[in-house]
């Protein structure tokens, strides 16, 4: 009776015969012969270079080593150690190549550099032929040697630092450290010269959430704070204008969003309803740019929120208006309301604070319900209200926001 792999029902593969067809799969590329480099493979095999591209067999394979051997007319493998069981073998190989081909790599001209370096590759052979293989370059190596990066500890290394270092102090300037909202609440603020786009990171047992998502040159700044929290698990966007998910792409974490704003998320971020003509004629020609530059793009959508849901210690609040799937955050125990975009404490076409009102109708999809939204936050008596820009609003909130939400 056949043996079986601990993780599946499938009968344990030979282990000479999965050595012999990965031996043979290098064999075939150290010799440029692509026919029998892809007659290894299974068709629709996944390889992937990690850090540069991942193919699919066999034409996948075989248009990237066609370009590959064009550029390194010489390259070779020779074979510094294999390791097998059951089904996947590792091979560890040398690496040698000129950068003297008649054809660029990724765009950069052949100057005839010399390149020696390891590759580990991964495969995991079935039924005779590769289904998978996971390959590990060090990229970095490749172009330090054909002289796209400066040598290591070189001066035009130094220089380079200095640079890529003065440029995350300017970075830096942009984004305020993480000031305390609430209880287990911080707020990042960023942007420039302002500092007027607010995140919220919300402390929890197992992680951070963060709320709302600001703009794209926050990206680094929210997930350096969240490390430092214990590390960010989830975000949670009050909604899916282009300014306030800015970080989301970039954080590698769960997207959650009400089900109305969804559509928006993962496409245009709800600017198929904006009205830039409401605007100043100034500002109107701005706009589209800003937006542009501060939007992250669209983001996938892991989960959605309704009103009532509980998340993070904060009830969802649906406030729909300036946008249709606008939510806010509410704690009961300290009354404190993370409410998004419900108000705005400056004027979008000056930049300037100002008193409490309601977002400007160029960028509502229902002004009137907007206000009815504000209405609805008003009533839970906030102690503290925190808007998607600067803030916080305090003192009696209820009746402030109630007034913002009647002025025309």
């Amino acid at each position: 009776m056949a043996t079986t792999d601990d993780q599946t029902d499938r009968p344990r593969t030979n282990k000479a015969a999965t050595t012999r067809v990965a031996r043979a799969y290098m064999r075939a590329i150290t010799e440029h012969d692509l026919d029998a480099a892809v007659a290894c493979w299974q068709p629709g095999g996944r390889d992937t270079i990690h850090g540069q591209i991942e193919m699919t067999a066999p034409e996948g394979l075989r248009a990237y080593f066609a370009a590959l051997f064009a550029a390194f007319p010489d390259l070779r493998f020779q074979e510094v150690s294999a390791t097998t069981e059951g089904d996947r073998c590792t091979i560890r190989s040398r690496m040698t190549a000129t950068f003297a081909g008649q054809q660029p790599w990724n765009g950069i001209a052949p100057n005839g550099a010399r390149v020696e370096l390891e590759v580990v590759d991964n495969f995991v052979v079935r039924d005779g032929l590769i289904a998978a293989n996971d390959a590990f370059v060090d990229g970095m190596s490749i172009a330090r040697q054909i002289g796209l990066l400066p040598p290591a500890q070189s001066g035009p290394e130094s220089v380079m630092t200095r640079a890529f270092n003065v440029k995350t102090k300017a970075a830096g300037k942009t984004v305020s450290g993480l000031e305390k909202a609430g209880e287990g609440v911080w707020r990042l603020r960023g942007g420039f010269p302002a500092k007027d786009f607010n995140v919220f990171l919300i402390e929890e047992d197992d992680g951070v959430t963060v709320f709302d998502g600001g703009i794209r040159a926050m990206t680094n700044a929210v997930a350096h704070a969240g490390a430092r929290l214990g590390g960010i698990k989830r975000i949670v966007l009050g909604h899916a204008h282009p300014d306030h998910r800015g970080v989301a792409p970039g954080l590698g974490v769960p997207v959650l969003i009400h089900p109305d704003d969804k559509a928006d998320a993962e496409g245009d971020g709800g600017v198929h309803y904006f009205h830039f003509e409401r605007l100043a004629p100034i500002v109107r020609t701005a706009y589209p740019h800003l937006l542009k530059a501060w939007d992250g793009g669209p983001v996938t959508i892991a989960d959605t929120l309704e009103e009532g849901d509980e998340i993070a210690g904060f009830r969802v609040v649906h406030i729909p208006g300036h946008a249709p799937g606008m939510i806010a955050l509410w704690r009961e125990e300290d009354r404190l309301a993370l409410t998004s975009d419900a108000f705005y404490l400056l004027n979008p076409q000056t930049g300037r604070p100002g008193p409490a009102r309601v977002p400007h109708h160029a960028f509502n999809q229902d002004t009137e319900q907007a206000r009815a939204s504000l209405r609805k936050v008003a009533a839970l008596e906030p102690a503290t209200a925190w808007p998607g820009h600067l803030g916080p609003l305090t003192g009696d909130v209820g009746a402030t926001q109630r007034a913002a939400a009647h002025d025309t």
